[in-house]
């Protein structure tokens, strides 16, 4: 009796160490995967020059305190609809083209984001932050103020 109870076990311990293995292993290639997705995209400011990305992010920095911030590296651009918040995949985006506000007093930006499947729509910015990633120079960051056109390669 003893010697069947030490071998059920047995058994449980070893398929459950069985599957924790398989457990890790499955979520290690997920995140492998994810993590290889990069982006390339030609950023056009609006003195008309135009810089190709690599591996090109969404990034803008949250202030905590006087002294601290999180940045935040994105791969999906923040736009406001209304009020509210878009988060639009990068490998669903064609390109964007920002227009300045109508009013000069409070200049808020406009964007007309158009997707890979050809639809489109107005968006403003939800944060301030900048297009970052490396170019044959080396790493180069563009505020999103200052662009006038993004397209994704």
């Amino acid at each position: 009796m003893k010697r069947q109870a030490d071998q059920r076990a047995r058994r449980v311990g070893v398929y459950g160490l069985v599957g924790l293995i398989l457990l890790f292993w499955t979520s290690a290639l997920s995140a492998a995967d994810k993590a290889e997705k990069t982006f390339q995209m030609v950023v056009t400011d609006q003195q008309g020059v135009e810089t190709e990305l690599k591996n090109g992010i969404f990034y803008w920095e949250e202030k905590m305190s006087e002294t601290s911030f999180v940045p935040h590296e994105l791969r999906h651009l923040p736009a406001k609809r209304g009020t509210a918040t878009v988060n639009i995949k990068f490998d669903q985006i064609k390109q964007i083209e920002m227009k300045p506000g109508a009013d000069k007093a409070a200049p808020v930006m406009t964007m007309t984001v158009t997707l890979a499947n050809g639809k489109n729509g107005e968006f403003v910015p939800a944060v301030s932050g900048s297009f970052k990633g490396e170019s044959d120079f080396g790493q180069v960051e563009v505020p999103i103020a200052s662009i006038s056109k993004v397209v994704f390669k």
